[in-house]
């Protein structure tokens, strides 16, 4: 047995530390936490100074097992989880559980995983560092107390299964605002005019007016000034200018680029740069610093110097302005420079070869630039053109970082070489536009500009942006979807050859692909928390919350004063509005059904935002109708609210079975014969034609029988069939794998029965194997059946009164 024991948290990382160690070493993963706050009641003894109740997580108890068996045998434990105060709170629930000897414990930190710096981290082992402990339990504590109390508290007066949480709800509040600054918007125009001119030597180039026109009128009388002009430059100016490199990569940072550049979602992101640096790739991906080692600035000199020369390097130490940023940290670079391609696939290298130019570019010198600026006279002397003009003098930085293929932002796009000029050349226009442009609504978050709006707050910190974001969207709070905008028309008056034409074209207002908007039961949500709880809602209490937990770190002040003097204020405001606030459903009347004098309202349902006609109060059942994907509790108009009630349509009949349309829970479907077809996103139910359903429910049985491999007489129900992910069988609304290795052309009836009998069953179901046809039930047995179900149900009621209770009690 090796005399030394050495805890990573990830199998990967385990793998690539296993190689830089002897034989003395035996390396193993804890897989992440071993322990959490317990699920059951709260997890934290309120009586007791908040102390946290933690316990195994029952999946790890085969590992906890392992590794105690494996930190007896050994002479010395290394724990060498993550350098962060996630990693150290690790490392200490692995002593505290693993109940290890002090004498032979020792803690490791590393921010690469190189042989150079792993042997250097055992050389230099320190001890469980108990404030950074303090400031992840105090995280994870004030983040349980702060859900545990909001989150029943919106079951009772918004819907059931709902949850908040410190920093989710405050991202949420970000992205309802920026919808509602989106609402409140209200768009103006001006006349934009650009010309193209030719000099005498046929050389081209455009030029923009030095103002805008609001009125279309003006724009019209400067054109028919400019008919008759004799342009010329009026003045030509060259200065130098310089573009500077951008700082390496922090997480932040990384993630906004990587969805920009590649469309990489901001928890994807984090995935892939996990793997290159649990592979020995790059350092450690949770960071906040810029700084560069002095081991990597010299590495990124040699490799510069190596390949473009001396001129092009430029040794740069970047100071963060994030404020708590961890500074002995370092920014995310690669360990080995020269490495120029690293990854196991496309989109690990994608992510390696943008780390390893920005940090080379960081260190590169900066781009020398020569800007031109040409004035060019019009008719009106109060105005005049402009055109500008970049042309590179000494690459730079831009040899490796290419800013015009690499950044967004239209600033930044270089025109490229204008012709030679001087002033006093005589031009002609080709063509002379007055645009009508409208004044853009504030844009909608993508994940990049969300996480750089959390980081200017100071709103959570390296670590959290992934999850946060992961949590809004599997929440259902925040949906990624296209958006189409509206159509609108602008004007385009067109000077050439002395003539003025006037077009109108169309454009689509406020489209959006891929950013994020709050859902109704979003913005309901945020509606509650901000009106009962504004004080926890608000980016100053969750920016001064982390500089709480960075004082805790720094062992300036103790987690269990900081928190007990927040959940005193905190739960009497929970208790209060328990008793006191009413429901919160995003109610809205929307006018009376005039068949009925009935009131027609809109509001959110158990399963969706609805609208109905009728009041709950009322003898007669109200009518219920869910909305349609674009329609919102906010915007939906009366008419289009009683377009609803118009489902189920009946088409009509096909193969003497009854078609209707109707709208479901996942969107509008054709249904018939017992079967239901998804109604395509281009088909509108409320008028698609019976002639077009029948084509889609013969599209869809065209596909199941091309899909379809094998059917069997003597059991219609069973198919063998062909899907996304290989063969599979589909039998009474099941499916089961086929292995890869079987040709499903050769299984017989009593093979797929093999097969489904042996498929582990549905979580919380019984295996049912195809039955055997039986003679029917005696009438006896049909009574002993249905007392069986009735007791059963009978018992379930009691457990649900039960849980119900106890649950009460609790709380």
């Amino acid at each position: 047995m090796a005399k030394n024991l050495l805890i990573v948290e990830s199998p990967a990382k385990a793998k690539t530390i296993n190689k830089y160690l002897g034989e003395d070493f035996i390396v193993k993963s804890s897989f992440g936490h071993i322990r959490d706050l317990a699920k059951k009641d709260l997890g934290v003894n309120i009586n007791d100074d908040f102390s946290p109740v933690y316990i195994v997580d029952p999946d790890k108890k085969k590992i906890v097992s392992e590794l105690k068996k494996l930190s007896k045998e050994a002479e010395t434990v290394w724990l060498a989880s993550d350098e962060d105060r996630e990693g150290e709170a690790i490392a200490w629930h692995l002593a505290e559980t693993l109940k290890l000897d002090p004498a032979k414990t020792k803690r490791i930190v590393f921010h690469e995983i190189t042989k150079e710096a792993i042997v250097n981290a055992v050389k230099n082992p320190r001890e469980i560092d108990y404030n950074l402990v303090d400031a992840q339990q105090a995280r994870r504590v004030l983040d349980r107390l702060v859900g545990f109390e909001l989150s029943p508290l919106l079951w009772k007066k918004v819907r059931p299964s709902l949850s908040a949480g410190r920093v989710q709800s405050v991202a949420v509040r970000l992205i309802v605002e920026r919808e509602k600054d989106i609402a409140k918007f209200t768009a103006t125009s001006s006349y934009k005019i650009t010309a193209e001119f030719e000099n005498e030597d046929g050389s081209k180039y455009k030029s923009e007016l030095s103002t805008k026109f609001t009125k279309k009128e003006d724009a019209m009388s400067f054109l028919e000034q400019c008919k008759n002009h004799d342009f010329q430059v009026a003045k030509v100016e060259k200065k130098p200018a310089k573009r500077t490199p951008a700082a390496p990569f922090t997480t932040s940072s990384l993630q906004q680029e990587a969805n920009r550049k590649m469309g990489y979602s901001v928890s994807k992101t984090m995935t892939l740069a996990q793997q290159l640096y649990e592979a020995g790739h790059i350092t450690y991906m949770r960071t906040d610093s810029i700084n560069l080692s002095d081991l990597a600035l010299k590495m990124a000199k040699d490799e510069i110097t190596g390949l473009y020369g001396a001129e092009y390097s430029n040794v740069r130490n970047f100071k963060t302005k994030i404020k708590g940023a961890q500074e002995a940290h370092e920014a995310i670079r690669p360990t080995d420079m020269s490495l120029k391609v690293a990854g196991k696939d496309a989109q690990q290298k994608r992510i390696y070869d943008l780390i390893l130019k920005r940090t080379l570019a960081s260190q590169m010198s900066d781009a020398k630039l020569e800007k031109t600026i040409i004035t060019i006279d019009s008719p009106n002397s109060k105005y005049h053109f402009t055109t500008n003009g970049e042309v590179i003098i000494f690459d730079g930085f831009l040899k490796v970082y290419q800013v015009a293929q690499d950044e967004d932002a239209e600033t930044d796009q270089m025109e490229g070489m204008l012709p030679p000029t001087t002033a006093g050349d005589a031009l002609n226009y080709n063509n002379i536009n007055a645009v009508q442009r409208f004044t853009k609504q504030p844009p909608r978050y993508s994940e990049a500009s969300l996480v750089k709006k959390m980081e200017d707050l100071g709103i959570g910190r390296p670590s959290t942006y992934a999850p946060t974001i992961s949590t809004i969207l599997n929440r259902g709070y925040v949906v990624k979807e296209e958006i189409e905008g509206i159509k609108r028309n602008y004007t385009e008056l067109v000077l050439a050859a002395q003539n003025i034409a006037e077009n109108i074209n169309t454009e689509n207002a406020g489209a959006s692909k891929g950013k994020l908007s709050p859902t109704d039961i979003g913005k309901i949500v945020n509606e509650f928390l901000v009106k009962y709880f504004e004080e926890i809602l608000s980016y100053d209490f969750t920016a001064k919350a982390e500089k709480e937990f960075d004082d805790i770190a720094a062992g300036k002040t103790k987690w269990n004063a900081r928190i007990k003097e927040f959940y005193a204020g905190f739960h009497a405001k929970v208790v209060e509005t328990t008793e006191t606030a009413e429901r919160h459903s995003g109610e809205r009347q929307l006018g009376v059904d005039p068949a009925t004098g009935k009131n027609v309202i809109v509001r959110m349902g158990k399963f969706g935002p609805i609208v109905q006609i009728g009041e709950t109060t009322e003898e007669e059942k109200p009518k219920f109708a869910g909305l349609q994907k674009g329609q919102s509790l906010e915007s939906i108009s009366f008419e289009d609210a009683m377009e609803l009630f118009k489902f189920p349509r009946q088409m009509g009949q096909y193969e003497d079975k009854v078609v209707t349309v109707a709208i479901g829970r996942f969107g509008p479907y054709v249904r018939h014969d017992s079967k239901f077809f998804s109604l395509p996103k281009e088909d509108d139910p409320a008028s698609v034609s019976f002639e077009r359903t029948v084509e889609i429910i013969e599209a869809k049985r065209q596909k199941d029988r091309e899909n379809t491999i094998k059917i069997f007489d003597e059991e219609p129900g069973l198919i063998i069939m062909n899907g996304r992910f290989g063969p599979y069988i589909s039998f009474e609304k099941r499916n089961y794998k086929i292995a890869k290795t079987t040709d499903p052309e050769t299984l017989s009836l009593d093979d797929c029965k093999e097969i489904i009998e042996k498929a582990p069953a549905k979580k919380g179901a019984k295996k049912k194997a195809p039955a055997k046809k039986k003679a029917p039930a005696k009438k006896k047995a049909t009574t002993k059946k249905k007392t069986v179900v009735k007791k059963k149900t009978a018992t379930k009621k009691k457990t649900v009164a039960k849980k119900k209770t106890t649950t009460k009690k609790t709380k």
